[in-house]
């Protein structure tokens, strides 16, 4: 290769990205955006209010609403990545992406993916050491575990993160720079590429394997320990308040890895362009709206924290006239 088409090469790794979305394949995408927008909004404000009730009410200060709150957290910050940019694109008629902005939305999305796996494997574990070991659960699931599992959950989402960004943002695009998808995603980047990449997502498999399969695991032994606990309570009462509280959790752990699983683990060559982006779609803007719903609508704590707040808000209206 001369030196004039390596230049050219290297200058066409910084040239823009063309995002199609889900706007170009709506016959109303003017509707579709009100939508999305509303349910951002949403996503958004069911989330913020779930941590507000967390931190403002005293009875849910513990290790499974500290967890609740931190998935929150990152559910907001999750949605916040894709949507924002999605609609403002569809409001000034412009669907470029630069390279860096694309490179940035990549590690965003592993760094609060990955973290998200490892949150929901620690809440699960949190709930096998509450019902399995109740009297040593003060001592096991302090302050101190709670912030070193929290820490060790980011520090391997963002591992996720620094290993595949700057491989993915590496490859050659030589060719069309259309991206089939309403964000940087980087099984729609590798389909893009007209790189050899075959090894890179063989690597990327095995990864994804590895952080599915560590936190599945540790799902998976809480709670058949759980079930195994649960069977053996006398209290039938007992028996019905610790499946109930597993059971919202079950619940999203399904959603979200269901669809990670879809995106990440199946052959390249089983989904398509629409089913990719309808999978897109479930888990970075339907699930940060399901999971507050979730853990708000099937748990008695939040609701009656929720009350609380509401008769004080009407209490602090009522003084002020």
């Amino acid at each position: 290769m001369d030196i004039t088409s390596w230049m050219n090469n290297y200058t066409r790794q910084f040239l823009d990205f063309t995002l199609l979305g889900l706007f170009s394949q709506s016959k109303h995408p003017a509707l579709l955006a009100v939508v999305i927008f509303v349910v951002f909004l949403m996503a958004l404000s069911g989330n913020a209010l779930l941590i507000l009730l967390i931190l403002s009410d005293t009875h849910l200060h513990t290790p499974m609403y500290f967890f609740i709150s931190q998935l929150s957290l990152m559910d907001m910050m999750y949605i916040s990545v894709t949507v924002p940019k999605m609609l403002i694109d569809q409001v000034l008629g412009s669907h470029k992406i630069s390279a860096t902005a694309c490179g940035m939305q990549i590690f965003l999305y592993l760094t609060l993916a990955g973290s998200e796996f490892f949150l929901l494997a620690s809440m699960s574990y949190d709930r096998y050491v509450a019902i399995c070991h109740p009297l040593r659960y003060p001592v096991l699931m302090n302050y101190r575990v709670c912030l070193l599992l929290l820490s060790v959950c980011w520090l391997l989402g963002s591992l996720d993160g620094f290993i595949f960004t700057p491989i993915t943002m590496n490859l050659s695009f030589c060719g069309s720079r259309e991206i089939h998808q309403f964000f940087c995603e980087v099984p729609t980047m590798t389909k893009l590429s007209c790189s050899d990449t075959w090894l890179y997502e063989t690597l990327m498999y095995v990864c994804c394997v590895l952080m599915l399969l560590i936190p599945v695991t540790v799902i998976s032994g809480s709670y058949s320990s759980i079930l195994l606990n649960v069977l053996r309570m006398n209290s039938a009462e007992g028996r019905k308040k610790a499946l109930a509280t597993c059971s919202s959790h079950m619940t999203v752990v399904m959603l979200f890895y269901g669809a990670a699983v879809y995106t990440y683990m199946l052959p390249a060559s089983l989904p398509t362009p629409e089913k990719d982006m309808v999978a897109s779609v479930f888990y970075t803007i339907v699930t940060p709206l399901l999971n507050p719903l979730i853990y708000s609508f099937r748990n008695k704590n939040v609701t009656e924290a929720l009350k609380k707040l509401l008769g004080v808000s009407t209490l602090f209206q009522k003084i002020l006239k």
